[in-house]
């Protein structure tokens, strides 16, 4: 698409966070300038008068498969909202649920802003997550959850694990190869990246995966160059027994089998000890902050601004929908900057840093800060564009603080993708809410039926 945004007030988020009013031009898929004024040289014009346009937001821990379990989970510690809810109802999926779950959470994720996300994929029927993604025209990533120890109805054969795994990476990308087989420069950081659907590695966390499968995630990575996507200390029994099983924290852990790297994204980091978050440091490990499913499996609070204080990346996701209870990333950011006031003082994190969370350290996090996050020449369209001039957003025009403490989905008027619309008038384009919601409820009867739930 050629088109000229005009008039807008614009969120850069480049390297001096400038906000300025002006105009945007988006050639094909990039954007190629960012000016107060730009001529048009011919193309669609939409004039955003009284707009506001932001980087599409970029939620980097979420579990689309559970958004059918909304509401069904509630009240409950990690280890018991697994055991009791989650892992069963993840294992009774068909086809036809998984793809209710997905189009659901998709549905939500889109029209709440969010551009790209790093989704922790299930244990099965993934070629019907990757599908509704691609048809979605969503940015993102997924992955087989790797599941071979552990509780004995939800874990598979490890050989079966990593051979199902490897089928889907190649499935992803036909041309799929080792990253040494690569050519120079073909493609940015991830060599599995279909356009815009990826590959990520989804052990689940430290429990539920064997030493063996372990290793092959590590080799799997380097051999693919792809993101390792996972859960890491976000509880405390869950802490425990992982210490008593394995002689180590869960940073430790990853750091003494080889794992920590860039391409590391654990999801929460809520209990750490001094040496991990060092660990965080030097190896360069990304944090998944998901405050919402922290505060309400009651995990704790994450040392989100010291962690910032050491320049760890932390970026933000709203986790799954039992665990939330809603996959709306503007809940997410406004929590993040009010839950660690009272533990680390009003000073420890405001709201530019928050919306660093949600957009630059999104990119960083996925390896792809180089194509998404900030509005700038040679950035992929990837926008979001909110209507902020609604009663509970005025009427002081600090833009910043308005999105971060007061805005909500509902003030998302469009979104675009690559340089293509997947949201106008506040609604997903390639989607029916009608048709989503009653597949939903027809799918999550048949589910709870077949649990006799």
């Amino acid at each position: 698409m050629n088109i000229l945004l005009k008039n807008a007030t614009i969120v850069t988020q480049n390297e001096q966070r400038e906000v300025l009013k002006g105009d945007i031009r988006i050639e094909g898929n990039r954007i190629e300038e960012v000016a107060p004024r730009i001529e048009n040289p011919g193309i669609e014009e939409l004039d955003l008068s009284g707009y506001t346009v932001i980087p599409g937001l970029i939620q980097t821990h979420v579990h689309l498969c559970q958004a059918l379990f909304r509401n069904l989970a509630d009240d409950l510690e990690l280890l018991e909202w697994l055991n009791r809810y989650i892992w069963p109802m993840e294992m009774a999926h068909t086809p036809a649920s998984l793809r209710a779950s997905a189009r659901l959470g998709l549905f939500e994720i889109l029209s709440s802003g969010v551009t790209t996300i790093l989704d922790m994929g299930c244990s099965r029927h993934m070629e019907v997550v990757f599908e509704e993604m691609q048809r979605c025209g969503i940015r993102g990533f997924s992955g087989k959850v790797m599941m071979d120890a552990g509780g004995q109805a939800y874990k598979e054969p490890t050989a079966a694990v990593l051979e199902s795994t490897e089928e889907l990476i190649r499935s992803l990308d036909h041309n799929a190869t080792p990253v040494p087989q690569k050519v120079a420069g073909q493609a940015e950081r991830k060599s599995v990246f279909s356009r815009r659907i990826g590959y990520a590695l989804a052990p689940r966390f430290v429990l539920t995966c064997s030493d063996r499968l372990w290793e092959a995630v590590g080799e799997l990575a380097e051999k693919y160059d792809l993101l390792i996507h996972t859960h890491s200390s976000e509880n405390r029994t869950e802490l425990e027994i992982v210490k008593a099983q394995t002689g180590y924290s869960n940073v430790e852990f990853f750091v003494e089998r080889g794992l920590a790297s860039s391409r590391l994204c654990l999801a929460h980091c809520v209990w750490l000890n001094g040496n991990e978050m060092e660990y965080l440091q030097e190896y360069r490990i990304n944090v998944l902050h998901c405050p919402s499913a922290n505060l309400k499996l009651g995990s704790g609070f994450a040392p989100v601004p010291q962690m910032l204080e050491k320049g760890i990346n932390v970026s933000l996701g709203s986790d799954g929908a039992p665990c939330n209870n809603n996959l709306d990333l503007f809940t997410d950011m406004r929590l993040a900057a009010l839950i660690h006031k009272p533990n680390a003082g009003v000073r420890s994190i405001n709201a530019q840093q928050v919306l660093d969370m949600a957009t630059l350290g999104g990119a960083q996090a996925l390896g792809l800060a180089e194509q998404i996050g900030s509005i700038a020449p040679g950035k992929l369209a990837d926008l979001a564009i909110l209507d902020l001039n609604k009663v509970h957003l005025v009427p002081a025009d600090n833009v910043v603080s308005q999105i971060v403490y007061s805005a909500q989905s509902r003030d998302v008027a469009q979104v675009m993708v690559d340089g293509e619309w997947v949201v106008r008038n506040g609604a997903p384009v390639s989607l029916e809410e009608s048709e989503i919601v009653a597949e939903a409820r027809q799918e999550c009867a048949a589910l709870l039926a077949r649990l006799n739930l």
